[in-house]
């Protein structure tokens, strides 16, 4: 008869880990300037995409 090798895990976790309940981080950014990062970065980009050519002389 073969030999039953199952490995039980602890009721209480349910082999689960948990490293932080809560995590709380020191910079604190509103979705709004995340918004207007974004705008800004696209449109530096698409300012260097038409005239970095000609501003950085490559």
């Amino acid at each position: 008869m073969p030999q039953d090798n199952k490995i039980s895990m602890p009721s209480g976790m349910g082999g689960l880990m948990r490293y932080f309940d809560e995590y709380k981080s020191k910079i604190r950014i509103k979705p709004g300037h995340i918004i207007i990062m974004v705008i800004v970065v696209i449109v530096i980009m698409t300012f260097l995409y038409t005239y970095g050519n000609r501003l950085l002389g490559i």
